[in-house]
């Protein structure tokens, strides 16, 4: 534990040297928000956002892509010389087949996101080739969380899921597209949370505690090391996105960072406490597509705007008040969860 808590503040104090320079790049490149006509899930204008939000035009965007550059090359020099000191490793997997799932989880759906980010600064959302519409971002993600399911199915051996009061159930083949259905709702789910500053990130990092305390008792070295690395980088971010934020994650950090949080729930084994642990994630998004559906089937909207967090802004909920208490919630969700888990 001592290895890991270590870790954590070195990734803390060398995201906290780098933040302010990255935050500077990104006026350079000019990824800042603008002005949108922002829409949901149907393509329907969402005024009520535009009207809360359109003080943060400006705001740098792109966070994101700092942390996982971080996380990942802090990962690759540490793990070595971890390993190099005589620090004893243990494992639950094959090192290698594990961290390509990590890694390859945490940089592919990134760039999904940055290439996202990239067509909403530099104008491309009406070319042929950089065009690409929600379903075709979606089919992505489901060719990608297919791929990482076949990883952890065929490589790291993973075939069941935990359930708590009714113990083990093996799926055998169809483990694969329940990994991938997970993935793939961790990763809307995330992004669909990540609407009011500091929210997304503070339950992000409240989750990855409870995370790494499953992953040490299991004793996981690598996926500690990870978590680690991570959540110090995030600490450090969280300082510049809370009220008013001054860098916002962007779809580089939200689709990397909620697909990634679906798989370390899978590799602890924990499928069932991660639905609770993260079930504010999981209540945003639902809250999103019981809308979709009631429109889709009755041509009228269930509530006046979804996801819930803006639901309660557009009620007179001030920001701060809906983020710290979202928090709060997160904090008894993860310790609930913490318990499913380890009875």
């Amino acid at each position: 534990m001592a290895l890991y808590l270590g870790l954590l503040i070195f990734s803390f104090l060398i995201t906290s040297v780098l933040v302010v320079p990255f935050i500077n790049f990104l006026y350079k490149l000019r990824f800042l928000r603008r002005q949108q006509k922002t829409k949901d899930f149907l393509g329907v204008r969402t005024k009520i956002f535009d009207r809360f939000h359109k003080h943060k035009v400006g705001t740098p965007v792109g966070g994101g892509w700092l942390l996982i550059t971080v996380v990942s090359l802090l990962y690759a020099l540490v793990f070595p010389l971890v390993t190099f000191a005589g620090v004893f490793i243990s494992k639950c997997y094959p090192v290698r087949d594990e961290l390509n799932v990590l890694f390859f989880t945490f940089i592919s759906f990134g760039l999904l996101g940055l290439y996202d980010d990239i067509k909403k600064f530099f104008g491309f959302q009406k070319s042929n080739f950089f065009g690409l519409r929600l379903r075709h971002k979606f089919l992505i993600q489901c060719i990608l969380g297919f791929t990482i399911g076949v990883l952890l199915y065929r490589n790291l051996g993973i075939d069941f899921i935990n359930i708590p009061f009714w113990g083990v159930i093996k799926l055998g083949i169809w483990y694969i597209p329940f990994a991938a259905f997970v993935i793939v709702a961790f990763t809307n789910a995330f992004n669909i949370t990540d609407g009011l500053d500091g929210l997304a990130s503070g339950l992000l990092t409240i989750c990855l505690f409870a995370l790494w305390i499953l992953a040490s008792r299991a004793l996981d070295t690598p996926l500690s090391i990870f978590l680690s690395l991570w959540i110090g980088a995030l600490l450090s971010f969280l300082y510049f996105n809370v009220y008013p934020a001054r860098i916002f994650l962007g779809d580089v950090g939200a689709l990397a960072f909620g697909a990634t949080l679906g798989v370390v729930g899978l590799l602890v084994g924990k499928t069932m406490a991660l639905l609770v642990i993260g079930g504010l994630f999981v209540f945003e998004a639902g809250s999103s597509l019981i809308q979709m559906i009631w429109k889709k089937i009755f041509k009228r909207k269930l509530y006046a705007v979804s996801p819930f967090h803006l639901w309660l802004q557009n009620k007179g909920w001030e920001e701060p008040k809906i983020v710290f208490r979202a928090w709060l919630v997160g904090i008894v969700l993860a310790i609930f969860g913490l318990w499913l888990a380890v009875i």
